[in-house]
């Protein structure tokens, strides 16, 4: 077995790798000076179980690309197995036609690395449950939620509600009720005036005087969960926690966050966080999927069952 990692998120990669007791797979990642992107696998892979590290995030055309090269050389150089490590998938809210004329680009990215040589794939906390059925190889589906209801536990909220911020969250939701012994829950109604523009309408669920956990599978500008957190305050929470998977914190999010002041932010380190980033009064808790991921690679490499680890 081998672990490589590429640029997107080599923290990542190098703490799977300590968690697992491995050496990380060597190899040379670079880009030539017109900004094409030039590959290198130093190790011997013939006949190796390989895996590549490399969320497609921010920026994700150029980390998507170099995932795929990866991949192609992996390919080439004749490993026994390739299997594609995305904690985060990009293009993953392009899942479906919600109008005329518009791509899935979700599917396109499944195409494309199957195409480059991809046998099989493992992600964390999809934005859309079908796009596993994206994939015509096995696909294996991680979630950040044991890491993150393991660090919740030890808040030991009274009286805790775990908050959907729209309907389409309404699922993930009831999983962090269920993992937090019963928490009950509430859903913030949304609408879409436009592909920028978000409109909140009621919330169904009392919010008075409790402890609000606002729960989503990622924060990218902030808009739908800074409105979460505004109206969670307008019904009379006590205090107002926002809990993610992917901390993408695109501009403008952290202003947006700080107008709202939640009590704390916990994401994970699906993708890179950057401290030098964080306003000074928005609190921010990075919990590591690490050992999640590592321990998937293994049972992956050894035959056994993914799933038994939820």
């Amino acid at each position: 077995m081998r672990i490589f990692t590429g640029r997107a998120h080599p923290q990542l990669g190098f703490a799977i790798c300590k968690h697992l007791g491995v050496t990380p797979g060597l190899c040379e990642v670079g880009s030539f000076s017109d900004s094409e992107i030039n590959v290198r696998i130093l190790d011997d892979v013939r006949g190796l179980d390989a895996f590549v590290v490399q969320p497609t995030c921010l920026p994700v055309n150029d980390n998507l690309m170099e995932l795929l090269i990866m991949v192609d050389a992996l390919r080439r150089a004749s490993a026994g197995r390739i299997t594609a490590v995305l904690p985060y998938y990009g293009y993953a809210r392009q899942d479906r036609k919600h109008e005329g004329r518009v791509p899935i680009t979700a599917k396109l990215v499944a195409n494309l690395l199957v195409e480059a040589g991809v046998n099989r794939v493992l992600c964390m906390d999809l934005h859309a449950q079908q796009i596993q059925g994206f994939f015509d190889i096995p696909m294996d589906h991680l979630y950040a939620r044991p890491v993150i209801v393991r660090y919740l536990r030890q808040k030991q909220f009274a009286a805790p509600v775990v908050v959907s911020p729209d309907v389409g969250s309404a699922k993930m939701a009831l999983a962090f009720c269920q993992a937090l012994g019963g928490a009950e829950m509430a859903i913030i109604e949304k609408r879409r005036s436009s592909g920028s523009e978000i409109e909140h309408g009621f919330v169904i669920g009392n919010l008075r005087d409790r402890d609000v956990i606002i729960v989503d599978d990622m924060i990218s500008t902030a808009g739908s969960m800074a409105s979460a957190v505004a109206i969670a305050r307008q019904n009379g929470a006590k205090s107002v926690m926002v809990a993610v998977s992917h901390g993408l914190f695109v501009k403008p999010a952290w202003e947006r966050l700080a107008e709202v002041a939640p009590v704390e932010i916990v994401t994970t380190d699906t993708v890179p966080q950057h401290a030098q980033e964080t306003p000074p009064d928005v609190k921010l808790t990075v919990l590591s999927v690490a050992p999640t991921l590592a321990e998937a690679i293994v049972r992956i490499h050894r035959n056994q069952s993914v799933s038994a680890l939820f």
